[in-house]
């Protein structure tokens, strides 16, 4: 089964080898039938600590780093 990527912006860059990334996406209010955004946070691996925060980043799930990691960041988006 193929691991999935999702596309997010770095909001925490304060832990060592380690980043938080917000990923937001749009779904559909079932009674006003508008779109709306809603976003979770990910704890992301980051080895060499080259991310900081404003970064558009892509993340993928991996084995677990530790309770609450389980997504390494893979590279960095441009859009």
């Amino acid at each position: 089964m193929p691991k999935r990527i999702l596309k997010g912006t770095v909001v925490s860059a304060k832990c060592d080898k380690t980043v938080s990334v917000r990923v937001e996406r749009r779904i559909k209010h079932p009674l006003y039938h508008k779109f709306i955004r809603r976003s979770k946070k990910f704890a992301a691996h980051d080895e060499l600590n080259q991310f900081k925060e404003g970064d558009l980043v892509s993340i993928q799930e991996c084995k677990p780093y530790s309770k609450s990691k389980t997504w390494e960041v893979v590279v960095a988006s441009n859009s």
